[in-house]
């Protein structure tokens, strides 16, 4: 800014307009004929060619400050983009996992129907057994029914072995 500083303290001290010789009054100034651009009272061309400058300059420092702008508002476009591309791929990971899982819990009621239906048959089977043992037990000769116990009693063990089993879950 150095350079137009003292180009502006120049173009002061020099007048732009060079009046013409004739005219002395305000009256002379104010009803003054219009002269062609060759009379006296035109514009100094090295002024023109100052202001000329000076305003090329002027637009030369504001492109540089709009160019600056440009880039530095890309850069943070770029940036919210690479954000955007993040958060997109965490959403499509997201929505993914939450459908797997969706899938996964939708087939809960299905195994809960089947694993009453292994516990209904278990509890069948145990029954059978525990009066298989309780007939064995009354049929079998006195020696061996010391050896013989109730299937009942293992069946309860399991049960208390596995709690969760046991309730059915509708």
């Amino acid at each position: 800014m150095g350079a137009s500083e003292s180009t502006l303290s120049s173009s002061q001290s020099t007048p732009i307009l060079t009046p013409p010789l004739e005219e002395g009054s305000l009256t002379d100034i104010l009803v003054r004929k219009v002269y062609s651009s060759s009379t006296p009272g035109t514009v100094d061309p090295k002024v023109l060619l100052e202001l000329f400058s000076m305003y090329r300059d002027y637009q030369e420092e504001k492109t540089q400050k709009i160019s600056t702008n440009q880039e530095e508002i890309e850069n943070k476009i770029e940036v919210a983009d690479a954000l955007a591309i993040k958060l997109l791929q965490r959403l499509n990971y997201s929505v993914s996992a939450m459908k797997a899982s969706s899938q996964k819990l939708s087939e809960v009621p299905a195994l809960q129907v089947e694993i009453g239906e292994l516990k209904g048959r278990l509890t069948e089977v145990i029954n059978n057994c525990d009066a298989l043992y309780r007939r064995i037990a009354a049929e079998c000769p006195q020696c061996l029914r010391s050896s013989v116990k109730p299937f009942a009693v293992t069946a309860a063990a399991a049960i208390m072995l596995y709690p969760h089993y046991t309730t059915t879950q509708k």
